[in-house]
């Protein structure tokens, strides 16, 4: 039995976990907070915090024995480095929002969202790299000048533990989520970051999923590292035929795909994944906020309005919510609002209302699903997660909606546990006991199984409901897609 760690750099913290290399049991665990002010929620930060929170993550003896370590971190961050390795300004993170106009003159400059779909897959919003490279030059030209190399946190980190050696290195997940590098190519676009920032700069190398970063000063190995959507999936044991769909404020589906997709629309962004695959993602931008919504307009909470909506039956009596609340990006409505639909005296009591918010929400992100089901992904397991996942309600609507098995797995780190597992795939690699192709299979507790069984007939009929709605309202919205 050897021991791995796997590393997870969030937004808030950094979280550890020390594995059994063969079969993943967890054996140590280890977490700190970033040094933050209280209640703070950074859009830019000193990356020296990243490793101030590792240390206190790691204190206790948690590495003690360790062979290998991987990393995942925060997508979409910016680390900007002079020719010397010094970062020209803090950290700008994946929450930063203020390349929004420098993100539309991106896409109107490469042709739309066809031009930036071709080129690498991805259509620049304000958190991609390549946006806030464009905010830097503009805003902060003198900064933007001395910028000789480009890092994501992942990256710098990695770089951090090897004793910052002369090369940088990336992976292929992590990279296709820059908004330069495409996930069908496997090559960078150099261009595009000239053409964001002004002049070139060196960007990491993009190594194999099972090749390590190198080896720390004492002997440590370091795998590649990946961003943590990617890291989740690997956490996840995700293959073919598995999609996950994560209930946020908005929602994310992304599913498992043997080759990188072209949506011209740039409603999927072709993401790479930390084994050779693809995640192609698609994006809606209400989810849990619709339900928060409805519950407060019924005076009770996420549980409470899960019990009512459970005292209703599947189409709500005939209510339909559109839930386009804060408009929304699947379909592109950017501008428009939530619909509720088919008010007559007998549905206008709580529980439908409460009903026809979880199936509206739930409705939308089987919307999403189907755009990526349309190209060609196969849909056969949907893993719900997110606290909302545990509601009674979700995992009663779920599964017919979805047409699909669903799974909720147990709460765990799958960030740091994807890290971990690739940190054992990098070392077995090189110790010649490992494929180099496919990770470790690792034991996994599958959690709760859904099966939608007959009620698929049943979530079809209040689709076909839900549909009908949104074809009334936004004639042809979904034409394209």
């Amino acid at each position: 039995m050897g021991k791995v760690a796997g590393i997870d750099s969030s937004t808030t913290g950094t979280t550890i976990v020390v594995c059994d290399s063969d079969t993943g049991a967890v054996l140590k665990q280890g977490h700190a907070p970033h040094p933050l002010e209280e209640g703070e929620k950074p859009t830019e930060l000193d990356p020296q915090a990243w490793l101030l929170s590792l240390g206190e993550a790691a204190k206790g003896g948690v590495l003690e024995g360790v062979q290998a370590i991987g990393i995942s971190g925060q997508q979409q961050g910016l680390l900007a480095l002079d020719a010397g390795g010094v970062t020209v300004r803090p950290a700008l993170l994946r929450g930063d929002r203020r390349a929004q106009v420098q993100a539309a003159d991106l896409v109107e400059e490469l042709g739309g969202a066809a031009g930036w779909t071709e080129a690498v897959g991805t259509v620049p919003q304000a958190a991609h790299p390549v946006a806030k490279l464009r905010w830097l030059a503009q805003h902060e030209p003198a900064a933007a000048k001395r910028v000789a190399h480009v890092l994501l946190p992942h990256d710098w980190l990695v770089w951090q533990l090897l004793g910052q050696p002369a090369r940088r290195t990336t992976d292929r997940g992590d990279a296709s989520g820059t908004g330069y590098w495409s996930a069908a190519t496997g090559e960078y676009r150099t261009d595009l970051v000239e053409r964001a920032l002004g002049h070139t700069v060196y960007v990491p190398d993009v190594i194999a999923p099972a090749e390590p970063a190198g080896q720390t000063p004492e002997g440590l190995l370091i795998s590649a590292g990946t961003g943590d959507t990617m890291a989740a999936a690997l956490g996840l044991g995700l293959a073919p035929g598995d999609a996950v769909v994560s209930l946020g404020a908005g929602g994310t589906v992304f599913a498992v795909h043997h080759e990188a997709l072209k949506d011209p629309t740039g409603t999927v962004t072709s993401y790479a994944d930390a084994t050779g695959r693809h995640l192609p993602l698609v994006q809606v931008r209400n989810a849990v906020r619709t339900l928060r919504g409805a519950a407060e307009l019924l005076s009770t909470d996420l549980p409470g309005l899960s019990e009512l909506a459970l005292r209703s039956t599947p189409g709500a009596y005939g209510l339909v919510l559109l839930p386009y609340l804060e408009g929304e990006r699947t379909p592109d409505l950017p501008h428009t609002a939530g619909t509720l639909a088919g008010l007559r005296r007998e549905s206008m009591k709580p529980e439908h209302l409460a009903r026809a918010a979880f199936e509206g929400m739930l409705c939308a992100l089987a919307d999403a699903l189907d755009v990526l089901r349309n190209k060609g992904v196969a849909v056969r397991r949907v893993f719900l997660l997110g606290a909302a996942a545990e509601l009674p309600a979700v995992q009663a609507i779920a599964p017919a909606l979805f047409g699909a098995l669903v799974v909720v797995p147990p709460a765990a780190e799958y960030a740091a546990l994807g890290a971990a597992r690739q940190a054992a795939w990098s070392l077995g690699a090189v110790l010649g006991n490992q494929s180099r192709t496919e990770p470790p299979q690792w034991t996994q507790d599958t959690g709760r199984l859904l099966d939608p069984g007959e009620e698929t007939a049943v979530g079809s009929a209040v689709r076909q409901q839900y549909t009908a709605v949104r074809e009334h309202t936004h004639p042809g919205a979904f034409a394209a897609l």
